[in-house]
Parts: structure tokens; C-alpha cells; sequence
């Protein structure tokens, strides 16, 4: 029928204007199809009915432009218009959807391409462990494509709109549905029973040098399971057994040396010797630990493992040589000095074990922190804290820059075999905007979004407890998850991930409490009585979605890296300059005080202290310094008891690390060059936890850096 029309009248549609600008010949046979597809979709297909309204649609196209250049959405428009002047009431609507569904798809490739081209250009620096080679890229434009997948395809509209309005955010939304975020890895087990990484079985060690290099490659193999942190729990203990068989090893060789030679040993010259030998072996072997960390890539050879170990109370000669042997080699630092970025090194201190002088470990405590002194790791968790304690038997270890894990509402309170599943964050500035100080509005806002973010959570850990054991070669091939015994390749994961932890995070109180009440809580004890009110109930809404849902819901103290500068630039977009709040490129981390406040360092930790017991999935806090301390260890041990004191669980201090790339030379360097060689210089600076050097630093956190004031009167 559409042949009916006049070739004359055909010539009014020669061409169309497609949405990339191009030019090309019409086709009025796509009109039909797209018709006649909006009426099989409700069941009303009819091919007669589609050409004879096509003929209507040209009709019009010819009245409105009269020859000129038309684009499709004209086009488009014309149809919808067309179908309901027909009565086709039912099939216009499937016609708009379809059409709505195609431009949200259009939209996506979009922006994608857009995010992909910014790549090419320059590696994405929301990660400060993620450097600029061709793997990283390639891992950042997949990250793109899947982000944009689970945005538009998967997550329900109120949970994806509410990421991308920066409500909250959806860490590691690229990873989705395909893994989890961290675990605390067995090494215990691993290393006795050997381990298979997809290339064979790896049988159990004989030495300490083995067991160290096996270590490293547990952390690289399970990394390439998981997007976040790998963690042992009780890197002293689990290595001592190996220490224990390097000095039998070291023995045997001496005793069949001398006795080659025909010589008898003396038992005080053989000890002494076993022991140098065994040492040496164990100092070697922590190095290369050290090295291999630093070194070796996961992730596609995009990065470096997100490593993490924790140490310090196991009291065994074994274990104590671990311990020392360990810092001394982080002390001396990699090749020409520079400081090693990971691991990230948690030292356990614990009453009784190595806090006061007389405790068998307290030389170890005085290493922990002369090593930190010069090198910012290690980090300080606090065992006897008042949310620590009642695990003192299983002792509570951390990963990455803070993230926590014990209760279980579904199985034993452990620290080995679980970690974090996901977790969202809660854009607590904005709420406070939103409310114009009304507080009952903001109570009832934030309720409203404690809600949906538990609701996303549990959107989440529905789609990852369908995932199969063999889709984690490493993690759940090699049984590292609790109750994952049993499960074979085709099972699903969820008997095991039920031990797992889904967090709730929050970000920026302070800029919150200032849009709320004009101060912040470094500023106003009224402040911080509010903010703690503010915190401690989020807590309660978690323990009360730990109840219904027999899931580990937490609170997370969340690390804010790309996430800052992205929740205060979409709130400056949207409500402009509110001073003290988004009047800076950067929403201050969790609970702190702002970096740019004056504060002394005795009311910093006594204000951030009183927050750590809230935040039961993890939390770190922070002392200022102008440089450091290395010639002042009794002041720097007088901050650590301070946050001791204050009821923390995990703390640090923070000063700049500047070195020659060169020679090594080490301190606060003014300068570009080496002032002793002239080489190149890089600035190590802690970024959310974990250390990174300013390069790779994005923008926000550059500018929090820059503005980052010193505890200008540290208990000290």
C-alpha cells in the first residue's frame, strides 16, 4: 500500500537525520516494523495495520516539513501521535515504552563511551592502588561497562537512581553481581593442608622462606577472586610453625656439618648457631614477603594485592621472631630505601601480652612503633576496647584501611573464614541539607534512607548468594569460607556468605552536623552529642536488620576516596555553595573531625574515640603530624595510649613520608629534587587507610591533603 504514494511525494523523504548527526536514506519500512512490534507486544499484531498507519505517518511527515530535513525523533514523534489519533490506545503505550527503553539504552552506550574515551586518556584515579598501564585501563573501561550493566539492567530503578543522584553510593558497583568485597584468609590451613591455585597442587612448605613466598601468592590467588582487601588474621602464629621447622632444618644441616668434619658440637655454640641461622632465614624470608607485596600484580596485572596482616600477641619464640624479623625488614623498606605500600600491617596490642613493660611482648610494642615512626605502618588495634573484649580468646583482627568482622548472627563469632559481602554508603550531608534544620525531618530522612539501603543490601546479597562455588576458583575451591566444606562446583554459595557481613556506611557527619546546626562536633559539645545520637542510631537500625533478616548487618566508619569529591560535587550542583559543608572539594571520612580544623590531638582522639564502638563492621582514626617522629618514640607511645585510653579499636598517626627514588634519603622534602642527589622524589601520604603516593591521588583528595592541619598540640 505504501507503494500507492506518488514517486513525487516519495521524494520528500530522500533522507532523515539520524541522532549521531549523520545523514542517510529513509526507510519507511523501519516505521512499519516498529509499529507492528509495539502491537505483537500486546498481542495485537497486524502488518495491514502498521503499513496503512506508516502511509498516515508519511502524510504527516510530508504536511510538517514540506521537504525539509526530518530527524528520527521527529519521526518518532509523529508515530506516537498518529497511533492514538487511530485509537491504537494500547499500542501506543508499548510503542513509548519501547521507545523510552531504547533511549535509556542509547543513553548508556553514551555514556559509557564517554567514561571509556576519559580512560584512554588518563586512568581512572577514584583507586590510589591502581597505576596507568595498558591492563589497568583495560580494567577500568570492563569496570565502565559492567557499572553501567547492573545500573540500567539489574538493580531495581529506586536503588539505581538513588546511586546516581548520590543518595548513596554502591561501592564496587562494577562487581555487582560476580564476587564479594574481603576475607580473612585461613593461612593456618592453607599452608598445612597445601593449596591448589588452578596450576597444581601446592604441597605444605618445609621453610620459612617457602611458607612466606606461598603466603604472598594466597593473598595474589584470592585477590583475583574478590574486589577488596586480603587479610591473615594471625600472621605470627600461622608462620611460627614454620619458623619452628626452619630452626630443626637449621640444626640437622649444623649437627651434619660437624659431623663430616669429625667434630663434636657444644650445646651452648650449637644453639647459639641454630638460632643466627634461623633467624637470618626468617629475616630473609619476611623481605621477601615484603617484596613480593610490593611487586606482585592481581586484578590482571592491575594491581598490587590489597593485603593486609596482622600481628603481635603470639608470645612463642617462633612467633616473636616473626614479629621482629618482619618489622625490621618494613623498617629497612624496599630496594633503596623507598617505603613499602603494603602490606598494611596491624599491630595487636593487647594488656598483659605487650602493652606495659613488663609484658612478654612489650619489646615488640616498642619496635611496632619505632618501625611506625618512620614508615606510618604499623596501625594500632586495640584489644582491649570495650567492643574487642568480649572476643579476647579469638582476638579481633582488621583488613585494609579499617573494615572489621566477628558477631555472627548465623554461626560462630570468628575472625578466620569471613569477611564483608558489600556495602552502600549514606550521603549524611545531603540529609542534612535536605532537612534546613529541621530535625525531625532529618531523623525521619534518614530513616527513610537507612531503608533503602538495606533494602539495596539485601537486593545485592540476593544476587551473590545465587553465585556457584565454581565461579571462586580460589576463594570457595580451596573451602576458605565458613560452611563452605560441603559445597561442590554447581552449589550455590549461600550456606557460606550467610556468615558474611553487609554494611551500612556513612560519610561526612561532620559537614552533616554543620548543615543541621551550623557546627561541627570538633566545634560544639552540643554538636557532638547530636552526632553521636546520630551514629548510634544508624548502629540500632542495623542490629535491628541483624534480627529480622538473620543477616550480619553493620556499620561501617566508610573510607572516603573517589566517593568524597563525587558527593560534594553532586551536592554543589544541586544546592551550591553552603559554607562549611560543600563549600570544599571534599566530604570529611566517617565520623572525623575536619582535616582542615585546628584541633589538638588529645580532644581529637577523645572526640573520634567515643564513635569506634558504634561502627562494629570497622573504624580508624588519626593524629596529625608535621614530620616524623623517629627521635621522639616516648611521645609517639604517649598518642598510642591516648587512643588506647579513648575506647578506639584501630588507630594511627599520620605525618608526611617524602624519598629519593634515587638514594633513599627520607624525610620532609621542600623541595622537587633530591636535595642530597638531586633525584626524583615521592610523597607517600595515608589515602582512606592504606598508603599511596600523591600521584595517584584524585583530585579531591589531593586538595583534603593540601589542607590537612597538624595537631598542633599533641599530647606529647
Amino acid at each position: 500500500m505504501i507503494a500507492q504514494i506518488r514517486g513525487e511525494e516519495r521524494n520528500a523523504f530522500a533522507a532523515i537525520k539520524k541522532r549521531d548527526d549523520r545523514i542517510v536514506p529513509f526507510d519507511e519500512g523501519k516505521v512499519t516494523d516498529a509499529i507492528n512490534a509495539a502491537a505483537r507486544a500486546v498481542g495485537e499484531e497486524d502488518r495491514q495495520m502498521a503499513m496503512e498507519l506508516t502511509i498516515e505517518v508519511m502524510k504527516s511527515i510530508r504536511n510538517q516539513f514540506n521537504g525539509d530535513l526530518f530527524t528520527v525523533e521527529d519521526v518518532q514523534d509523529i508515530v506516537e501521535a498518529e497511533l492514538i489519533k487511530a485509537g491504537y490506545a494500547k499500542i501506543a503505550k508499548a510503542y513509548i515504552l519501547y521507545r523510552d527503553k531504547r533511549s535509556q539504552i542509547r543513553e548508556a552506550r553514551s555514556d559509557l563511551m564517554d567514561a571509556v574515551a576519559e580512560i584512554l586518556k588518563e586512568t581512572s584515579r577514584d583507586n590510589a592502588n591502581v597505576g596507568n598501564s595498558p591492563s589497568a585501563k583495560v580494567l577500568q573501561i570492563s569496570e565502565v561497562a559492567s557499572k553501567n550493566y547492573y545500573l540500567k539492567r539489574v538493580l531495581p530503578e529506586d536503588e539505581a537512581k538513588a546511586h546516581s543522584e548520590g543518595d548513596f553510593h554502591i561501592h564496587d558497583l562494577s562487581w555487582y553481581g560476580k564476587t564479594l568485597t574481603c576475607l580473612q584468609i585461613p593461612l593456618d590451613r592453607l599452608l598445612k593442608d597445601g593449596f591448589n591455585n588452578g596450576h597444581g597442587h601446592i604441597r605444605s612448605p618445609k621453610g620459612v622462606k617457602t611458607a612466606a613466598a606461598l603466603a604472598a601468592i594466597v593473598l595474589q590467588s584470592n585477590q583475583n577472586d574478590m574486589h577488596g582487601g586480603q587479610s591473615f588474621a594471625y600472621f605470627d602464629r600461622d608462620m611460627a610453625v614454620y619458623v619452628e621447622r626452619e630452626y630443626a632444618r637449621q640444626k640437622k644441616l649444623i649437627l651434619s656439618n660437624l659431623d663430616r668434619l669429625g667434630l663434636a658440637p657444644e650445646a651452648e655454640k650449637l644453639e647459639s648457631l641454630v638460632m643466627e641461622n634461623t633467624r637470618e632465614e626468617v629475616y630473609q624470608a619476611m623481605e621477601g614477603f615484603i617484596y613480593n607485596l610490593n611487586t606482585m600484580h592481581s586484578r590482571a596485572g592491575a594491581q598490587v594485592p590489597f593485603s593486609s596482616i596482622n600481628f603481635g600477641t603470639d608470645t612463642t619464640w617462633a612467633g616473636r621472631m616473626v614479629t621482629e624479623c618482619f618489622l625490621r625488614a618494613y623498617e629497612l623498606g624496599l630496594g633503596k630505601g623507598e617505603a613499602p605500600l603494603f602490606p598494611n600491617i596491624c599491630f595487636k596490642v593487647k594488656d598483659g601480652i605487650n602493652y606495659e613493660p613488663d609484658d612478654p611482648n612489650y619489646d615488640l610494642f616498642q619496635l611496632s612503633m619505632r618501625v611506625a615512626c618512620k614508615r606510618l605502618f604499623p596501625n594500632f588495634s586495640f584489644q582491649d576496647s570495650s567492643f574487642n573484649a568480649p572476643y579476647s580468646q579469638e582476638e579481633v583482627a582488621y583488613m585494609g584501611c579499617r573494615t572489621r568482622v566477628i558477631s555472627n548472627v548465623n554461626g560462630p563469632e570468628v575472625t578466620n573464614c569471613r569477611g564483608n559481602l558489600s556495602f552502600t554508603t549514606i550521603n549524611l550531608p545531603r540529609l542534612g541539607i535536605k532537612s534546613g534544620g529541621d530535625i525531625a525531618l532529618f531523623w525521619q530522612s534518614l530513616d527513610q534512607m537507612l531503608n533503602l539501603t538495606v533494602k539495596q543490601l539485601l537486593s545485592r546479597y540476593h544476587v551473590q548468594k545465587n553465585l556457584k562455588v565454581k565461579d571462586f576458583p580460589f576463594l570457595m575451591g580451596q573451602k576458605l569460607y565458613i560452611d563452605s566444606e560441603d559445597l561442590e562446583p554447581n552449589d550455590t554459595i549461600e550456606k557460606a556468605i550467610r556468615h558474611g557481613s553487609l554494611s551500612v556506611g556513612f560519610i561526612g557527619l561532620a559537614e552533616c552536623l554543620t548543615a543541621l546546626t551550623g557546627k561541627h562536633h570538633g566545634e560544639s559539645a552540643e554538636a557532638q552529642a547530636l552526632g553521636l545520637s546520630i551514629v548510634g542510631h544508624m548502629r540500632r537500625r542495623c542490629d535491628e536488620a541483624t534480627q529480622k533478616y538473620r543477616l550480619n548487618f553493620t556499620l561501617l566508619a566508610t573510607p572516603a576516596e573517589g566517593l568524597s569529591g563525587k558527593f560534594t560535587h553532586q551536592d554543589l550542583d544541586v544546592y551550591g555553595i553552603i559554607p562549611g559543608v560543600t563549600d570544599k572539594k571534599w566530604y570529611t571520612n566517617s565520623f572525623h573531625v575536619p582535616v582542615e580544623y585546628d584541633i589538638d590531638a588529645a580532644l581529637k582522639i577523645q572526640i573520634e574515640g567515643a564513635y569506634h564502638k558504634y561502627c562494629n563492621a570497622g573504624h580508624i582514626s588519626y593524629v596529625e603530624l608535621p614530620s616524623a617522629p623517629d627521635n621522639n618514640l616516648e611521645a609517639f607511645e604517649t598518642l598510642i595510649r591516648a587512643m588506647y585510653d579513648a575506647d578506639m579499636g584501630y588507630a594511627a598517626v599520620n605525618f608526611p613520608v617524602d624519598i629519593c627514588k634515587e638514594c633513599g634519603f627520607n624525610g620532609v622534602i621542600d623541595t622537587e629534587a633530591c636535595p642530597k642527589c638531586g633525584g626524583e622524589v615521592i610523597r607517600v601520604r595515608r589515602i582512606t587507610g592504606y598508603l599511596s603516593t600523591l600521584d595517584k591521588f584524585n583530585d579531591s583528595k589531593l586538595e583534603e591533603v593540601r589542607n590537612r592541619r597538624v595537631h598542633i598540640k599533641p599530647v606529647l
